[in-house]
């Protein structure tokens, strides 16, 4: 598929989406894991500067950002713990 093809699409949806109106209950849903998300990957970019010191490091990705946007503090003690003792 062309680059203007997907353009024209996604502009499509977007109009659509505007004048008929989005869901309400998923669309929050979807808002409040890409707040998650987005939290979750701060704080394991906190915990990589931090622990840089301490030769703490671990990745940020998907599975990870997800962990820690879930289950907060104790998502990241949770990777730090596996990545010191396990890996």
């Amino acid at each position: 598929m062309s680059s203007t093809l997907i353009i024209i699409i996604m502009i499509s949806v977007i109009v659509l989406l505007l004048t008929i109106g989005a869901p309400v209950k998923p669309m929050k849903i979807l808002g409040q894991g890409a707040v998650k998300l987005v939290i979750g990957a701060l704080l394991l970019f906190f915990v990589n500067v931090f622990g840089a010191n301490f030769g703490i490091h671990v990745p940020i990705n998907l599975f990870t950002a997800l962990v820690c946007g879930l289950l907060g503090i104790f998502g990241v003690g949770s990777l730090v713990a596996i990545h010191l003792f396990i890996l």
